[in-house]
């Protein structure tokens, strides 16, 4: 009688725990009808535009 032999499935490994989820926020949220915010960092002024392109653009 003969044995019937299956390939091995390849598992990934298990690496690291679960990073916690990332706060997000929406840029609609931000803006609010306003195409420029002011964003206080460290005691600096950063501008963060939205384009008409409805691009975004952090500047110093």
């Amino acid at each position: 009688m003969s044995t019937l032999t299956l390939p091995r499935l390849a598992l990934p490994a298990l690496t690291s725990r679960r990073e916690p989820a990332k706060p997000r926020l929406r840029s609609e949220d931000l803006f609010r009808n306003n195409h420029e915010l002011i964003i206080e960092h460290r005691g600096e002024e950063y501008r963060l535009k939205l384009t008409r392109n409805d691009k975004l653009i952090l500047n110093k």
